[in-house]
């Protein structure tokens, strides 16, 4: 009999840990699909989040955390209500969660490709998706895209307007447009405790960032509210 309470005892112990494992952070990964993105770049996007989830520092950094484990969101948006969710909240608390979050991120499909760029509504739909996110310590919205809002409300009337409080809002600003999208993200996207902006030279240099943007959210690493685009050379390509 004691030999049973004993093993019962430890294995309600062994499974505790797990039961009341704590979320660190809450993070809602918002991709771009307006008219300006083609079907070229939204597969750079696709297939660059899912290798940038899948790379081994991120994984490593995923599931490392000794303060809770990560819970992941992914959206889609382009002009006024034209929102996708791809993949609701998920905890990644092994491998095998990962795994299918990036089987899941690697065969999305486009949801749209003819609206503009309703950067205040994606916010917006960030923040309604993060009420009812798992109970994290760290509420994260990452918007990455090549422009700036050219449809209905902007930034700031979101934040105004919108459950916002303790969220913080980083961007990835893709740099292929002849408009200023760095300053842009800087000025109007960025918001709450720590954000910060990464830039891609190119739709070609996404997964890169994507990697080292995922890895400094859920690592929480402060050093700067801003990264410089890389030098270009010559030829124009990243130096």
């Amino acid at each position: 009999m004691k030999t049973i309470l004993f093993t019962l005892g430890v294995a309600l112990m062994t499974a505790l840990p797990v039961q009341a494992q704590q979320c660190r952070l809450a993070l809602a990964l918002a991709l771009d699909v307006s008219s300006s993105v083609d079907e070229v770049e939204y597969d750079l996007q696709r297939v660059g989040l899912a290798s940038a989830l899948n790379a081994p520092e991120v994984r490593h950094a995923i599931l490392s955390g000794a303060q809770g484990d990560v819970a992941l969101a992914v959206y889609e948006w382009s002009g006024f209500n034209q929102h996708k969710l791809h993949m609701d909240w998920m905890r990644l608390r092994s491998e095998d969660d990962i795994d299918e979050a990036v089987r899941l991120l690697a065969k999305m499909e486009r949801s749209h490709d003819d609206f503009p760029t309703a950067v205040g509504q994606a916010l917006g739909y960030g923040a309604t998706l993060l009420t009812r996110a798992p109970d994290c310590t760290r509420k994260v919205i990452d918007v990455s895209g090549d422009g700036i809002n050219n449809y209905g409300y902007d930034a700031p009337e979101a934040y105004a307007n919108f459950p916002f409080e303790n969220v913080t809002v980083n961007g990835l600003a893709i740099l292929t447009q002849n408009v200023d999208v760095l300053h842009y993200y800087q000025s109007r996207i960025l918001h709450g405790p720590n954000a910060f902006v990464i830039s891609a030279a190119s739709f070609e240099d996404f997964q890169s960032a994507m990697t080292r943007k995922l890895y400094r959210e859920v690592n929480d690493i402060i050093f700067g509210r801003l990264e410089r685009p890389r030098p270009k050379s010559a030829a124009g390509k990243p130096g």
